[in-house]
């Protein structure tokens, strides 16, 4: 497959999205309501949210995707860019891909005058940790939750 181009999400485009949204959601073993599925597509595409998403087009088929949200920061003046979700279709692994997404969004986020792009992943996400190690410092941080 050819080089990906990166570009935002288009409206039209629920039936491409859908099934890597919910290859992401089998990876981590995670369900979502279609109702909150429907909603964060939504939004995705609202001018007055923070969130943006992007996808990955290779010869005319979405490839992966990626979503992100603005925040502010007690500690800057300008935003935080947290890297929410990542996804690739399985087929197109390892031909940059997922680089090419995050490199996106590092482009969205300075645009936007955020000081950073952060994310989280599994520990077990050996494959992603190799790419992620290539792109950004692992600050030591353990993340504490309590889901209500």
């Amino acid at each position: 497959m050819p080089s990906p181009t990166i570009r935002p999400l288009r409206p039209d485009e629920r039936a491409a999205w859908d099934p890597l949204w919910q290859g992401y959601l089998a990876f981590y073993g995670a369900t979502v309501a279609p109702e909150v599925t429907d909603l964060t597509f939504a939004r995705l595409h609202d001018p007055a949210e923070p969130m943006h998403a992007l996808v990955a087009e290779q010869d005319g088929t979405v490839t992966g995707l990626v979503h992100y949200i603005f925040h502010r920061s007690t500690w800057t003046a300008g935003p935080y860019c947290y890297l929410q979700d990542l996804f690739t279709a399985p087929a197109a692994r390892g031909q940059g891909v997922g680089r090419a997404l995050i490199e996106a969004v590092y482009a969205a986020a300075r645009g936007a005058g955020a000081s950073r792009v952060y994310w989280l992943t599994q520990e077990a996400n050996v494959t992603a940790r190799a790419l992620y190690d290539t792109l950004a410092d692992r600050p030591g941080f353990i993340q504490y939750r309590k889901v209500f």
